[in-house]
């Protein structure tokens, strides 16, 4: 065989093999293996909630608010839509607007509504319910007060046995510890209507203390009636009122206390953050009262969330409601020892469609403010846990 004949044959094999190569589909090639990923796609648990702040006696903004937030459907008289979701509402439901008790109403529907689908209402006490418990109805509008047929009917509903009272006595609270999840590794979530303060003495056991000094104080309040203030003299809290509950109706209990909301210094609100979080046992503190009319308000992470915008158009603030959705998704480890997986064999797959005790999970908790114009994402935390 001459030269020319070999590089001849030596180029034919080559294109060949050069055809074979280009003809081959790429998903046929070998590619590297990639490592899998920690958790499913699929959840094994999902829990929503949504949390609302003050509404003062705006029927029509509330309502855009909670469809806006996919809690009730469009229609005149809207129901749950929401399936398992929490809804939060932060108190102050009552005074500045006139149509506060339509609002109660429709709350007092929606739990129900709720509890059949597998969801739930968690309703607070804001100051402005306990002011009008006690005659304080300085921010009462004389529309409002004809609205709910007058002043000695407006009294009949809120007397401990009348509709509004006996629903505040049966499904409100001061303050409120909210799981996202039925596990014991769940986080728990605080909501009171104002700030809580680090050194209020009746802090823990935390949220019992507060909650009977609350009912306790309301219960007073709606069994023993006062004239309303104006046009009559403020009577002030019960005569019966302890020390207590004083203090906790005062200028530094849950109430009325803006301090998480105000405190300027970032750095003492955040150690304040912090002592609350320990002393609780809780991952975040949510409350209204003090409005920003822009948006919800985090600090420190997210560890504190104001949620009060002035929804009522007595302030003219922004429509708005908080969102966090919490996820568990099942975690494939390799087994432990000398085993070790094979890299070319898909990893064993959970098919439980629950959590199971015990087991390895990825948590994930998003937390969105939600606005007409869309959501804004505000957090997220993933770590693994176990059940």
């Amino acid at each position: 065989m001459t030269r020319q004949q070999l590089y001849l044959g030596l180029t034919l094999v080559v294109t060949i093999c050069g055809l074979f190569y280009v003809a081959i589909p790429r998903s046929e090639i070998p590619q590297p293996v990639r490592k899998a990923p920690s958790s499913s796609g699929r959840p094994v648990f999902e829990q929503r909630l949504v949390a609302v702040g003050d509404l003062h006696g705006d029927f029509e903004n509330a309502k855009t608010v909670l469809h806006m937030a996919g809690i009730i459907d469009s229609s005149a008289n809207p129901t749950w839509s929401a399936g398992s979701t929490i809804l939060v509402q932060t108190g102050d439901i009552v005074d500045r607007g006139t149509y506060a008790w339509d609002i109660y109403r429709l709350m007092q529907s929606l739990r129900s509504e709720a509890a059949g689908a597998g969801g739930k209402v968690v309703s607070i006490l804001g100051n402005h319910e306990v002011m009008n418990a006690i005659g304080d109805w300085r921010y009462v509008t004389p529309d409002e007060i004809k609205y709910n047929g007058g002043t000695e009917q407006r009294m009949r509903d809120m007397s401990a046995d009348g509709w509004l009272g006996k629903e505040w006595l049966a499904n409100y609270s001061s303050t409120a510890l909210v799981a996202l999840s039925p596990y014991p590794s769940a986080p728990l979530l605080s909501f009171t209507h104002g700030s809580l303060r680090p050194s209020y003495s009746n802090l823990l056991p935390y949220p019992d203390k507060i909650n009977d000094l609350g009912r306790s104080l309301l219960s007073k309040a709606l069994h023993a009636q006062v004239p309303p203030h104006p046009p009559n003299p403020y009577a002030g809290l019960p005569r019966d009122a302890t020390s207590e509950e004083a203090d906790l109706y005062a200028g530094g209990g849950p109430f009325w206390w803006r301090g998480l909301a105000e405190m300027g210094n970032e750095a003492t609100v955040c150690k304040w953050a912090e002592v609350l979080k320990r002393k609780m046992g809780v991952r975040r503190i949510i409350g209204g009262h003090t409005p920003n009319f822009e948006k919800i308000v985090d600090r420190c992470n997210a560890s504190i969330i104001i949620i009060d915008t002035g929804i009522s158009r007595a302030y003219g603030g922004v429509l708005s409601a908080l969102e966090i959705v919490y996820t568990l998704h099942s975690v494939h480890h390799p087994k432990h020892g000398g085993h070790r997986q094979d890299p070319f064999v898909a990893p064993t797959v959970m098919t439980s469609d629950e959590p199971i005790p015990g087991q390895r999970y990825v948590e994930r908790e998003e937390v969105h403010a939600i606005y007409p114009n869309g959501r804004k994402l505000i957090a997220v935390e993933e770590q693994e846990i176990t059940l």
